[in-house]
């Protein structure tokens, strides 16, 4: 990246700092009281959400597990590798701002199945395929905080809006797997063999079995990360029932859908106190329960990413390589493997 470039990623960086610096201070709450509600937090309870959101972390890579299983030909990742690479996705998502993570996952496969030519973009299909199996799991909560927990008048339109879209998503996502069963490799030009290749990551589409597999998985991580919410809230001595832990796991995830810069700090704990304060949720109170939520989320991403990030002999400045390469060069980013990770079978 040149000199000229970084300037203009600064004066694109440095806007959306603003509004989050502007966010805080307009709607931020009493620091005192915040501070106050940190020194009587109930430890056991945040171990316990750490476990849960741990297990999601596994369920959910499970998940992605089942969709490589149906896109590529043996031999295949094992899952150790798989989540792996999750993992170091979701550090990437934690630390940069964007989807950066789900090109890193994509990364640390592909530096570990060599010689075979396409696998990016049909893992890059994966990880697409993955994600909208998140809508089901969604569709599911949102029905069911719909009909117990207050949810705010502004949210609802929000929530419409991202279940439409995840839903449209997956339809083209399952009309996109069906063509692409039909399509042929042989005499093809490179843009649409890179088209037919990212579409072989949608296999798992034409499997109903694989297909529910990989649901029921996302079932399971989007249940134990509404648990660690709740656990979350018992920590902080929110002692409501589990409808309530439903709408912020709902408005945590309509609040970074757009990650507008790392983690949407701020924009996500507004989003979390207004709607507590209807339950009667003293708002600084809920601004430290939103605080320690997400460091909570960080804490697994972000040290299970660290751990797995030196495992695979990578380093931060490579995620900013992928952050910052151009779309038509990620692939020469990825193949900048050190030689003892080339010598390594994926098996």
């Amino acid at each position: 990246m040149t000199l000229r470039d970084g300037r203009w990623r600064v004066l694109l960086v440095l806007p959306l700092i603003a509004v989050a610096v502007a966010l805080v201070v307009w709607r931020g709450p009493d620091w005192h009281l915040v501070h106050d509600a940190f020194t009587v937090v109930s430890w056991r309870w945040v171990v316990m959400a750490i476990a849960l959101n741990l297990f999601s972390v596994v369920a959910r890579a499970f998940a992605w597990d089942t969709a490589i299983k149906q896109s590529l030909e043996r031999p295949r990742p094992r899952f150790p590798l798989v989540f792996s690479a999750f993992s170091v996705g979701l550090f990437a998502n934690a630390v940069l701002p964007g989807r950066v993570g789900e090109l890193a996952r994509v990364a640390v496969l592909r530096r570990r199945i060599v010689g075979r030519k396409g696998t990016t973009a049909t893992l890059i299909g994966s990880v697409f395929a993955h994600r909208m199996f998140d809508v089901f799991p969604a569709a599911t909560l949102v029905v069911w905080v719909l009909l117990t927990a207050k949810i705010p008048g502004w949210a609802l339109t929000s929530i419409g809006l991202v279940l439409a879209l995840g839903l449209a998503l997956f339809l083209a996502a399952v009309a996109l797997a069906r063509r692409g069963h039909r399509d042929a490799l042989d005499g093809l030009g490179p843009v649409k063999l890179l088209l037919v290749r990212a579409r072989q990551g949608l296999a798992i589409m034409r499997s109903p079995v694989a297909a529910a597999t990989a649901a029921m998985f996302q079932y399971i991580g989007w249940f134990c990360q509404l648990l660690a919410v709740w656990a979350t809230m018992h920590a902080f001595h929110i002692h409501e029932h589990l409808a309530a832990a439903g709408l912020v796991l709902v408005l945590i995830n309509v609040a970074t859908i757009f990650p507008l810069w790392p983690g949407n700090f701020g924009l996500v704990q507004i989003a979390v106190a207004f709607p507590l304060v209807t339950y009667g949720v003293d708002y600084a109170r809920g601004f430290a329960f939103g605080i320690g939520l997400q460091a909570i989320e960080a804490s697994v991403g972000v040290g299970v990413g660290l751990i797995f990030l030196a495992r695979e002999g990578l380093s931060y400045a490579m995620l900013k390589q992928i952050e910052e390469a151009p779309e038509d060069s990620v692939e020469q980013v990825i193949e900048q493997e050190p030689e003892h990770v080339r010598s390594r079978v994926s098996g």
